[in-house]
């Protein structure tokens, strides 16, 4: 099942990855989820919001709704709609990803990673948070983890979590 993205740049960044590849990295996550999974009763295609920012937009709101003072890499923000809402809908509103560029910019170099492997882990890393994975834990965290690099391995990336994971 595919799922549906809204795409905004809404930071000063062009070299961000375009709506077709996000696309790919959220199917690639979601087919991933469903082949280790039993499918749920509720088939609705799914949407997501996907929107790149610069450091003072991810820095506000990584104070106002985690408390942190500083810009995060990417922000997870479920849908929180109430059952009989998403009952009327023709598909299901997963919410939002605020993925700050410059952040992940400067991580892929500190890193030595690839950029565009950086993107695609920050995308995936965040849409697994909004399908209920978490890294809380370490029991949490090596799930996760270990879907995350199945899902990067996939694609044709190395392991995100290697200290030089080049593409």
């Amino acid at each position: 099942m595919n799922v549906t993205i809204d795409w905004e740049n809404a930071s000063n960044t062009a070299a961000i990855p375009d709506e077709k590849s996000c696309a790919s990295w959220v199917n690639a996550a979601q087919a991933a989820i469903a082949e280790n999974s039993v499918p749920a009763a509720d088939a609705k295609p799914l949407s997501l919001g996907i929107r790149f920012v610069d450091e003072l937009e991810s820095a506000s709101l990584n104070s106002t709704y985690r408390n942190k003072n500083y810009a995060s890499n990417v922000l997870s923000f479920s849908s929180e709609l109430p059952a009989f809402a998403l009952a009327e809908m023709d598909e299901k509103p997963l919410g939002d990803l605020v993925i700050c560029a410059p952040v992940v910019i400067r991580e892929a170099g500190e890193q030595n990673k690839s950029e565009q492997s950086h993107w695609a882990h920050m995308v995936i890393h965040g849409f697994l948070h909004l399908q209920g994975f978490d890294h809380a834990d370490d029991t949490d965290a090596n799930v996760m983890e270990t879907l995350e690099i199945q899902i990067m391995e996939s694609l044709g990336f190395a392991d995100p979590y290697l200290k030089s994971a080049s593409a």
